[in-house]
């Protein structure tokens, strides 16, 4: 029986559960005492700049040109920084790997739902292994911090688990933000831990701290608040803290771990794994409507046999898709996932 459309009603939950990361100031020499490490806090920075940035209605009016480049730019927001006298960031946070893949979180369809517990179960005895040392490498090569991570002097990872005599310890700048796999002996004991949570081997808590030598009482970046339809002259620029303490989104730390996907066509470093490869920093969308998420879903239920084989690539960015997880339900005749 082929299995033509996506269920009306699918959805699957997050396999991969990042807390919010929570930010400390403290020194380079100290990165194995966790006690001497301050909490980051925010503070407010009001600042009188040069206008920029212009209309092209103002641009072609000199005179209101002139009058506008006079005027301050005036600006008010959030800002985070080192403490005096301390050269190093730490950013703590925890992740859960969740078990649970073989079964959609809700399926009105079970036809559907039996063809991909088949495929999926084979590939979890086969390929979920590449997609565990993928996770595991974003975590070791710290893309979670993101600008924090440019330009730094050191960067260290340190994951904990229970089932450790003792933390793994990562040098991220030994794991290029341009590849996805290594070799590494830390890492596939890492990975080992991911794929045995995944697989419902165990329940997988980890513990990531992450160290970052910047340099006395440099800037930090924390997430920035989305605010809409602030009044004009309030605060412009709002940052992500926990009780006044400078932090960064469980939604921006996941993003950098599932920064996996070099299956797309032509690809040329890894993009964050999504239905249609969409990067909106750069208005790009990397798979068109021959391999998005659902055209591959459907084409690996759909095979048959040895002649009819989706290649293994395609296979894992499903997988992964699926580890995302999301609302993919659609009715009879649409092609676009619900989001």
């Amino acid at each position: 029986m082929t299995i033509s459309n996506v269920p009306s009603v699918l959805a699957f939950d997050r396999k991969l559960e990042p807390s919010d990361a929570l930010m400390f100031s403290g020194c380079w020499c100290d990165t194995g005492d966790d006690k001497k490490w301050a909490p980051i806090k925010l503070f407010e920075r009001r600042n009188r700049a040069v206008k920029s940035n212009f209309s092209q209605e103002v641009l072609n009016d000199e005179e209101e040109l002139q009058q506008q480049i006079t005027e301050a730019n005036l600006s008010w927001g959030d800002d985070a920084a080192l403490h005096h006298n301390h050269d190093t960031l730490m950013v703590s946070f925890s992740l859960r790997v969740i078990a649970g893949l073989t079964k959609p979180s809700v399926c009105n369809d079970t036809n559907f739902e039996d063809r991909y517990r088949e495929k999926i179960s084979a590939y979890i005895d086969t390929g979920l292994g590449e997609l565990a040392n993928r996770y595991a490498y974003n975590i070791a090569n710290g893309r979670f911090l993101w600008r924090n991570r440019v330009g730094a002097l050191g960067v260290k990872i340190i994951v904990s688990h229970t089932s450790l005599e003792k933390p793994l310890v990562f040098n991220a700048y030994d794991f290029s933000l341009h590849q996805t796999t290594s070799d590494n002996p830390q890492l596939a004991v890492l990975a080992n831990l991911i794929h045995q949570g995944l697989s419902g081997v165990g329940n997988i808590l980890l513990k990531i701290n992450a160290f970052v030598q910047l340099g006395d009482q440099q800037r930090v970046w924390p997430s920035q608040e989305m605010v809409l339809n602030s009044p004009k002259g309030s605060k412009s620029r709002h940052l992500f803290n926990l009780n006044g303490q400078a932090a960064m989104h469980c939604e921006k730390i996941g993003n950098a771990l599932r920064t996996i996907d070099d299956w797309y066509p032509n690809a040329t470093s890894p993009i964050a794994v999504e239905a249609y490869g969409t990067v909106t920093q750069r208005g790009v969308a990397y798979r068109s409507s021959r391999n998005d998420f659902k055209t591959l879903l459907l084409a690996w239920l759909n095979e048959a046999d040895d002649s009819v084989q989706l290649i293994s690539d395609n296979k894992h960015f499903v997988a992964a898709m699926l580890i995302r997880g999301g609302v993919f339900g659609e009715s009879a005749g649409d092609g676009d996932a619900a989001n």
